[in-house]
């Protein structure tokens, strides 16, 4: 079975900008590369889980999101890295209601389980927010990392300050 590193897309991959949708925003995390390489190099697939409510809230399309994953895909794979999926959630509660899929939800995680059979215990999220730590837990994820330089306490089994302290 594959084991997974699950990243969340703003804060982790890319600098966090209020509901990035445009490929000339999109800014890389320091070391997001070098952190990418290690794991793939380690068997691990490279997947994305993200929240988007942006969509939701009429701030940018299913397409434009559409686009700007197309664009990061085709990016890493110019750097040599294979993102195997992203996964989105277009909802916010106070618009659609609950769903699933929103983190701290677990869906996005059990749906890439189904699509790539993965080891779920042997796999491994990294987040920037408490929510992302909890859905990844809730969804069997065997090592949780959150990256913040403010947090001094998570349910996370490591808290780092820089993607750069995972090498």
């Amino acid at each position: 079975m594959p084991k997974a590193l699950f990243l969340d897309r703003d804060g982790v991959v890319n600098v966090e900008k209020n509901y990035l949708y445009k490929i000339d925003d999109f800014e890389l995390m320091e070391g997001i590369i070098e952190v990418c390489r290690h794991y793939e190099a380690n068997g691990y697939l490279i997947i994305i889980v993200t929240n988007q409510s942006g969509i939701s809230r009429g701030y940018y399309s299913e397409n434009d999101f559409k686009n700007l994953s197309e664009w990061m895909i085709d990016h890493f794979k110019s750097l040599g890295i294979t993102i195997a999926h992203i996964y989105h959630c277009p909802h916010h509660e106070s618009i659609d209601g609950q769903c699933e899929c929103r983190k701290p939800e677990p869906g996005m995680f059990l749906e890439a389980q189904r699509d790539f059979d993965i080891d779920m215990a042997d796999s491994v999220m990294i987040g920037d927010n408490e929510r992302d730590i909890q859905a990844a837990i809730r969804a069997g994820v065997g090592t949780n990392i959150l990256l913040s330089y403010e947090v001094c306490d998570s349910a996370a089994n490591q808290i780092v300050h820089s993607l750069k302290e995972l090498l």
